[in-house]
């Protein structure tokens, strides 16, 4: 049996342990299975977690006690922390035999608060107008979020009070987590903290501030250029157009050109090879800017590239020295 056959069947088994302990608790009302191991379209392999939703009347108690975890196996460490979306909160374990499971801990109230409204919108799609926009707003995050992660796939396992069953009331497209399209503004928004970044970084790097320096290239600066690649590939092929999320499969889904340019992107901790990544990072940003600027109908800063450019080529270049008064 391979490796991977063997962490299948783990899973699995472990994946039992939670149904047969959950159906017994009287707390845990329902729980889902959702991520890779729910999903039809890039399904678990060797490498993944396993991504449980469970809901209960006494969230606080999972939060903070472990003991309940070795009701599965035995955890080597557990930890808190705030789900990527839908505004909850998880936690994380590993298991012995590399078990990773995320137990996304729901108070079964909002989940049935949850199915009421999404009850009541279905039978008046004007509901949200009645409550105050910044709540609205706060809700059709959360909740279109959420929806995103349902709509690629779930598998419930408990559903003792018949709420899990109705949550694909959330495919609705009104909950579509299709991204929008940047306005004018928006798109010179993210350039200009590209190019402000881009120097602030190079006089990090002249003072001598690795550290600093390699953090706003390999982290800040990234995330401007994840936005950057995620613009151009729906641009360039329609809106809808499936990015996932938070660079994931990024390799497939992005423009294969910058996906080849993405080795010399990244930097060791090495002021050499940080000035080389910059380089590399500020012509993909550029050439993926301008390809979008054209496809989005809207006017490319050149002027703008062409002095911060100038700047850059100034401080790494000419040996000009920045100021070294220790300031930000």
């Amino acid at each position: 049996m391979s490796t991977a056959e063997i962490k299948s069947r783990l899973m699995e088994q472990l994946e039992d342990r939670f149904v047969t302990w959950a159906k017994g608790r009287p707390d845990i009302r329902a729980a889902i299975v959702i991520g890779s191991r729910a999903r039809r379209e890039r399904p678990a392999d060797a490498w993944s977690d396993l991504d449980i939703v469970f809901f209960t009347t006494n969230p606080e108690h999972y939060l903070s006690k472990i003991h309940w975890l070795k009701t599965f196996g035995n955890p080597l460490l557990t930890f808190v922390k705030d789900t990527p979306a839908g505004g909850q909160r998880e936690r994380r374990v590993l298991f012995d035999g590399g078990l990773d499971v995320d137990f996304t801990i729901v108070s079964n109230s909002e989940a049935k608060s949850l199915l009421r409204f999404l009850r009541l919108r279905k039978r008046f799609p004007q509901l949200l107008q009645l409550i105050p926009k910044r709540t609205s707003r706060k809700i059709m995050r959360e909740i279109t979020d959420f929806a995103g992660i349902i709509r690629r796939g779930m598998r419930v396992l408990v559903d003792k009070d018949g709420v899990a069953i109705h949550l694909p009331l959330l495919n609705d497209n009104s909950f579509s987590s299709l991204a929008a399209k940047p306005s004018q503004a928006e798109f010179l928004a993210v350039l200009n903290e590209f190019f402000y970044l881009a120097v602030l970084m190079t006089k990090k790097l002249r003072r001598g501030e690795l550290w600093t320096a390699s953090r706003m290239n390999n982290c800040s600066m990234k995330h401007l250029l994840l936005q950057m690649l995620e613009w151009h590939a729906l641009a360039s092929n329609r809106w809808d157009y499936d990015t996932w999320h938070g660079g994931r499969f990024v390799e497939d889904w992005a423009d294969p050109r910058a996906v080849d340019a993405l080795s010399n992107a990244f930097a060791h901790y090495d002021k050499e090879d940080i000035r080389n990544s910059l380089s590399a990072t500020l012509d993909t940003f550029g050439w993926l800017a301008i390809e979008t600027a054209d496809h989005l109908g809207f006017l490319y800063p050149a002027s703008t590239d062409e002095r911060v450019r100038g700047l850059l080529d100034q401080y790494l270049f000419e040996g000009t020295e920045t100021p070294s008064d220790g300031g930000v």
